[in-house]
């Protein structure tokens, strides 16, 4: 098991979504903070979408996605649901 510590709230482990950056302690990856945050979620508010993370852990996210958003964003282009399944109000949305 590699884990490599990151920032004081971002860690890695290979055992963990293959490594991707996820806040330390839990199984969230930091590309979920990110996609709240787009969504318009002010980061005050996304502890109360995602429970188990406080406002510090949200704002290292945040920071760790502005040094890093070139590999950030393709662990959400990767990740992301395509057009075709998603419903056609949410589609019309975007």
């Amino acid at each position: 098991m590699n884990t490599v510590i990151e920032s004081r709230y971002i860690t890695r482990n290979d055992e963990i979504l293959g490594g991707e950056p996820i806040i330390k302690g839990t199984r969230i990856p930091v590309r979920a903070i990110v996609g709240l945050w787009r969504l318009g979620i002010h980061p005050e508010e996304i502890p109360q979408h995602l429970p188990p993370l406080r406002l510090a852990q949200v704002f290292d996210a945040l920071s760790y996605y502005d040094d890093n958003a070139e590999e950030l964003n393709q662990y959400i282009q990767r990740n992301a649901i395509p057009d075709e399944l998603l419903d056609p109000l949410v589609r019309d949305m975007k």
